[in-house]
């Protein structure tokens, strides 16, 4: 009896586990699925969208929401939603939000993900891309904070510079960028730095204006005012 009680115990403490962030990172179907997008997308000229890029949104959205106050439990979704947010660039760049939080309800429920957390989490991808969504909750704030200010020169993925674009302009320019979280006077700040031999912060106004009002706007939902400064101006 003694020994059912045991294997009942590890046998719940496995589904536990089956969808915990530490265990959504080693899944080889979500793996293959952000790497085959990453694929797709340098074919297609865009920037990187790697496991790297997977990992330091779900790591950011967590410190955003961690140094906010919120529950272990919030934190944790932010986490799982920030590394599987860009899964749907595997079928199509085109709605690829939509189409990924579709992807990831699935497979958190085949993982047993309680339900109302894998709809959560599908509704923050689905709400990430800055055409069609906009931040709901705080995961879905968190993971829009996140995405849309991970501009880093090692991003680029086109070997060319003379063929840059103006994404791959922006984010070659990037000598550094940092999004402060000052819970005390509620203020999200992101700090960037352009070598504007390469770019002007005109430049990264023009394409990221959409992604900054959507960041402005998922402040709010966290109950903080958005601030962007380039290179020391403050832009907003």
């Amino acid at each position: 009896m003694k020994e059912t009680k045991k294997e009942t115990k590890r046998e719940t403490k496995k589904a536990a586990c089956a969808f915990s962030y530490d265990a959504i990172k080693k899944d080889e179907e979500i793996n293959l699925l952000i790497e085959r997008g990453n694929q797709v997308l340098g074919e297609l000229g865009f920037t990187e969208h790697s496991i790297k890029h997977a990992a330091k949104v779900a790591q950011e959205a967590a410190r955003i929401l961690n140094e906010l106050g919120y529950s272990a439990h919030e934190i944790e979704l932010s986490r799982i939603a920030g590394y599987m947010h860009d899964i749907g660039n595997s079928i199509n760049r085109n709605d690829h939000a939509h189409t990924g939080g579709i992807m990831a309800y699935q497979i958190l429920k085949e993982r047993k993900m309680p339900l109302s957390d894998a709809i959560l989490v599908a509704t923050a991808i689905g709400q990430h891309d800055e055409a069609t969504g906009t931040a709901v909750d705080a995961v879905s704030a968190a993971l829009i904070l996140a995405d849309k200010t991970d501009v880093r020169r090692n991003r680029v993925q086109n070997p060319v510079p003379a063929n840059f674009d103006i994404h791959d302009r922006v984010n070659y320019a990037a000598l550094s960028s940092n999004l402060e979280i000052d819970p005390e006077k509620k203020v999200i700040h992101m700090r960037l730095e352009l070598d504007d031999s390469i770019c002007s912060v005109m430049d990264y106004f023009e394409i990221f204006l959409k992604r900054m009002l959507m960041c402005r706007r998922a402040a709010e939902m966290l109950g903080c005012r958005f601030k962007l400064t380039a290179n020391g101006s403050k832009i907003c």
